[in-house]
């Protein structure tokens, strides 16, 4: 098994009086980590699959002597997939506030359904985590340095979704397929009760075709068929599902700064290459530079999050079509990074750096991203 940066993490948090709550897509191994959580008390634990309706009716509408008897002398409760609870959040209210000798770990593969389930009832009582798929870190503590480079364009292509990174060439392909149908982003579909299912498909895929490039509602609304508040209602949906995510624009200093639209990434680069029918190895391909810039930025952002670093996200862009790829913010510090996959010729933008003197910059190519991802 793969080491996940965020078991020590949860680990780190137990006992201490809060729910942990663990987000994250299907397929990305929530349910192989709090197993290996639940393998350290033996005995004292209990994992609860909200997938069986009677594990979900145990856990509906009980009260504070139902959940202790409920748990009995375990020391460590998973519930996973709670956002299938109706009322999940008074549930582990309850729990919580009566039983502090007990940790609770809930999972979700939606963060709308189980964060707005939990919000209000859960103030104070909740440590949040995002788990996502295999990370370059990760993967390069289990497998020599000179592995992880060599192996990179073949991640570029397949992603490093758990059963992909472990599976045979052809069986790869089967999985991604498999996730960039529906099946990632299936359970808010029903629970959002998504009307035009069709429409979200094509959208995702109008997505992936724009990758690297600033993203207008009005366009996708107009190329779907489907007014802008569809659109944002179902890139919302794509982004809860931890799907996608997004960068908007930085702009603080200068008056011809883009300060609309957004770009739009994918959390996984095979799933965005399957959406796309393109499985074509690195040299074959037109959208090597997109790709490159999309692997970059999600392993960036996975890195910050695993290590709880508190930080924003951006890209820069003038009028005057002058850009810098990814712009973040961590305790007032800037950090600007041109993402390519050669360093030849590459500069930052005059303009950036004398409106933005104190910001750090860097060229971000293969033999330095590993460094990049030390945060």
């Amino acid at each position: 098994m793969i080491a996940r940066i965020l078991l020590s993490a949860l680990e780190e948090r137990f006992f201490e009086g809060r729910v942990l709550i663990l987000y994250g897509a299907r397929q990305v191994g929530k349910t192989t980590l709090v197993k290996e959580l639940l393998s350290r008390f033996k005995s004292k634990s209990m994992y609860l699959n909200c997938d069986e309706l009677d594990i979900r009716q145990s856990l509906e509408a009980r009260t504070t002597t139902e959940l202790k008897k409920l748990f009995g002398d375990a020391r460590l409760v998973v519930i996973d997939e709670a956002q299938r609870v109706r009322d999940i959040g008074m549930t582990l209210k309850l729990a919580v506030d009566a039983m502090s000798d007990i940790q609770i770990i809930a999972t979700g593969s939606s963060s709308f359904e189980l964060a707005n389930r939990t919000s209000e009832p859960l103030t104070g009582r909740k440590f949040e985590f995002h788990l996502h798929p295999l990370s370059l870190s990760e993967l390069s503590a289990t497998e020599p340095i000179h592995e992880t480079i060599r192996l990179m364009d073949h991640r570029l292509i397949y992603g490093m979704y758990p059963a992909v990174e472990t599976a045979t060439s052809e069986r790869s392909v089967e999985i991604l397929r498999e996730l960039a149908g529906s099946y990632l982003y299936k359970d808010v579909l029903a629970w959002r009760d998504i009307r035009r299912p069709e429409v979200l498909d094509k959208l995702v895929k109008a997505l992936a075709l724009q990758l690297g490039s600033e993203v207008s509602f009005t366009e996708l609304s107009s190329l779907l068929g489907v007014d802008k508040a569809t659109v944002e209602n179902y890139v919302q949906v794509l982004e809860q599902a931890f799907v996608i995510f997004r960068l908007t624009p930085f702009s603080r200093n200068l008056r011809n700064e883009l300060k609309k639209l957004r770009k739009i990434y994918f959390w996984d680069v095979g799933v965005r290459n399957a959406l796309i029918n393109n499985l074509n190895p690195v040299e074959s391909r037109t959208d090597v530079g997109a790709l490159w810039e999309n692997f970059v930025i999600a392993e960036r952002i996975k890195a910050l999050q695993n290590a709880h670093q508190g930080f924003s996200s951006y890209f820069w862009r003038t009028h005057q079509q002058q850009e810098i790829d990814y712009i973040e913010d961590r305790n007032g510090k800037l950090l600007a990074a041109e993402i390519k996959r050669k360093a030849r010729g590459v500069r930052m933008p005059k303009t950036f750096t004398q409106s933005y003197p104190n910001a750090e910059t860097a060229i971000i190519t293969p033999d330095k991203l590993l460094e990049f991802l030390e945060v």
